[in-house]
């Protein structure tokens, strides 16, 4: 049986975009609640029943967590420009090594705003 598993992070950081016009709000140092879903597919075990367990996710994911959660993301190597495009890409080449099965990361910066990366 072929499974999709979700599991939704949440972190508070700042930012600011450098590249934008100078008169753009974004330019301007702002704050996030940021969430973010990992994503896993594959096939069942069908001796267990499940996909993985939701805590080897958890588990892979609270370092990424540590190193984002209250910080100023444009001090973190790799960040630059961290528009959620690019944190969603960050976060997918840190989690692929320790979740094979990765298959999407999405960020969403606000409830109504949020980037897809299915990598590369």
């Amino acid at each position: 049986m072929k499974m999709e598993l979700r599991k939704t992070f949440q972190f508070e950081a700042a930012h600011l975009l450098p590249l934008l016009p100078k008169a753009h709000k974004c330019r301007r140092l702002h704050g996030h609640s940021f969430s973010v879903e990992v994503v896993v597919a594959g096939e069942c075990d069908p001796k267990l029943g499940w996909l993985m367990d939701y805590a080897d996710i958890t588990a892979a994911f609270k370092p990424v967590w540590a190193r984002l959660d209250h910080y100023y993301l444009n001090a973190i190597p790799g960040l630059k420009n961290p528009t959620s495009e690019v944190v969603a890409a960050w976060i997918w080449k840190k989690l692929k090594p320790k979740l094979p099965l990765l298959t999407e990361i999405v960020v969403a910066e606000t409830c109504t705003a949020r980037a897809v990366y299915r990598g590369e």
